[in-house]
């Protein structure tokens, strides 16, 4: 006989919910304790060097409050650089810096959620993990807490070594609070991400499309706004009020300083937070809110070959990027016609438009040379995540039962390569079509723009095909390194490449950026001589990443 005690349901107190949060923080840090120093350092660092330049390069308050208006009178300027509000030493620095930092805290973040959630459902981790005295959502709890922590970290450096560069205190706080906001903000939405859906990479897709439109909605509302006042501060559109980096733009650091603005952030992040946790206790451990769809009754013929199945794998992430790309050069397209009515009759926004476009003296094709560099950049991300694809198989463990077969390391690498090689080429191709397309429409010219922009867009693939080689080389020659090297490599691409100029950086130094070698098309006539050195180096990057990870042990960590 059952008695009441017996048959009565057991409860789960939120306590219980959550134990074992303390020691799964102090696990994800363990796993992290490469990854993520590398993360925030090179962030810090290229802060304190953009700083640095900014002071060199603008020593006179006559020049900083050229340069000021000269950026707010640039629609270029606001969508690459960010939101211009005054032209003291810090406010020149706030503008070049917080919206590409919040940025990188963002991918940063929501790449460290998803891996720590999602990605350990994945692997079969979290099933083991639960099953030692470990709550339901103490996954999740652990990987907001360290993504929390990394985002204050980099809040904390971030203003102290603005402030030890002489920049005030109360400024340097505002900038890093700032970014350190934005990173937190996307921590939640990769935490509901990782609840919606079954994979991480999906996850990661998801969330690098919230990023996208965050981007999207700021530059929208930067490229709209109203100059006021001397001509050194602009006020935002309403869209950029609608995304978490521009929140990041509006506390105008240096400035005003509105720590109010804080709250944006706060609450959005709170909330998500809320719904992540909740989603948790509404779908069954390893499986996502939406259910999987059933696959075909039999695989294509292609599905078990190394090509195939790396296909399989790399055609979410492609398809996202791509998504966001053709999305993006739209609207730059759609609006390059109108460049001078944006500049209006000063030539200090001329001058800075044709910084970023490489010397380019007419202000229609300066736009384009800067918008191709940029989404050039974004295409060399897109290959970073897909590339790194390769090594999140490895350390989940799926990759040495694949190679027990007939299937070589070089044959399963170099799938994958091949087709983000391809990937990579296709993204160039529609940068330039959907540039082209948006632009012929304006200008009664669409097959014409179509052809020239596509051509221009290509010139680009051998730069960002550098940048994927490199990829390869740190997964076969530094595994536990690679993905914070890749990364700081595209940030070190983004800065000194597009913003050198901008920043006085030193030519030999903007020389190890890829993209500093590829000519300002569409302006600028195409020599062979330098596309194909980009190639063959590459090529041998690549051939050294296959040759070191052929000869090297696996490893899950």
């Amino acid at each position: 006989m059952t008695t009441a005690a017996a048959a009565a349901p057991t409860s789960t107190t939120g306590a219980e919910r959550f134990a074992g949060t303390g020691r799964l923080v102090r696990l994800a840090l363990r796993r992290d304790r490469i990854r993520l120093p590398v993360w925030l350092l090179a962030l810090t660092a290229i802060l304190a060097f953009s700083a640095a330049s900014v002071a060199g390069l603008y020593p006179t308050v006559a020049e900083l409050r050229g340069f000021a208006a000269a950026s707010a009178a640039s629609p270029v300027a606001l969508a690459t650089n960010g939101l211009v509000s005054g032209y003291s030493t810090g406010a020149v620095v706030a503008s070049q810096t917080v919206m590409p930092l919040a940025l990188a805290a963002a991918l940063m973040t929501t790449l460290l959620v998803v891996r720590h959630t999602r990605q350990n459902e994945e692997t079969g981790a979290a099933e083991l993990i639960g099953a030692a005295v470990v709550g339901r959502r103490a996954l999740l709890a652990a990987a907001l807490l360290v993504a929390v922590g990394a985002n204050l970290t980099l809040g904390v450096l971030s203003a102290a070594v603005l402030t030890l560069q002489g920049l005030p205190a109360g400024g340097s706080a505002a900038l890093g609070a700032s970014v350190a906001a934005a990173g937190i903000a996307f921590a939640a939405v990769a935490a509901v991400t990782a609840q919606v859906t079954d994979s991480a990479r999906t996850a990661n897709g998801l969330a690098g499309a919230a990023l996208g439109v965050a981007f999207l909605l700021r530059a929208v509302g930067d490229m709209t706004g109203t100059v006021t006042g001397d001509g050194t501060r602009v006020e935002s559109g309403w869209p950029t009020w609608l995304s978490p980096i521009g929140w990041a733009e509006q506390m105008r650091p240096y400035d005003t300083d509105d720590w109010w603005v804080l709250a944006l952030p706060m609450v959005f992040s709170l909330v998500l937070c809320v719904v992540a946790v909740a989603l948790t206790g509404r779908r069954d451990l390893g499986s996502g809110l939406v259910p999987t769809r059933p696959g075909p009754p039999r695989a294509s013929r292609a599905l078990p070959t190394a090509l195939g199945s790396a296909w399989r794998m790399q055609r979410t992430i492609w398809f996202w990027w791509a998504f966001g790309i053709v999305v993006l050069s739209l609207v730059y397209g759609a609006i390059a016609d109108q460049i001078d009515d944006f500049l209006g009759d000063g030539e200090q926004g001329g001058d800075v438009l044709t910084d970023l476009g490489g010397g380019v003296t007419d202000l229609i094709d300066a736009y384009f040379a800067a918008i191709f560099a940029l989404m050039a950049i974004a295409v060399a991300g897109y290959a970073v995540q897909a590339l790194l694809r390769m090594r999140s198989e490895e350390t989940a463990g799926r990759l040495e039962p694949v190679l027990a077969t007939a299937l070589s390391r070089p044959r399963w690498m170099l799938a994958h390569v091949g087709l983000v090689a391809a990937g990579i080429a296709t993204l160039q191709a529609l940068t330039g079509a959907a540039m082209g397309l948006a632009h012929g429409v304006i200008v009664g010219d669409v097959p014409g723009q179509v052809a020239a922009l596509t051509g221009a867009a290509l010139v680009f693939v051998p730069a960002v095909l550098v940048v994927g080689a490199a990829v390869v080389l740190f997964i076969g020659g530094l595994p536990a390194w690679s993905a914070g090297l890749s990364w700081a490599l595209l940030a070190l691409c983004l800065v000194v490449g597009l913003f050198g100029p901008l920043l006085g950086v030193p030519d030999a130094v903007r020389d190890v950026s890829p993209f500093t070698h590829v000519p300002a098309v569409p302006a600028a006539s195409v020599t062979a001589g330098p596309l194909v050195a980009l190639s063959l180096i590459a090529l041998a990057l690549c051939a050294g990443g296959v040759m070191l990870f052929r000869r090297r042990d696996l490893t899950t960590s």
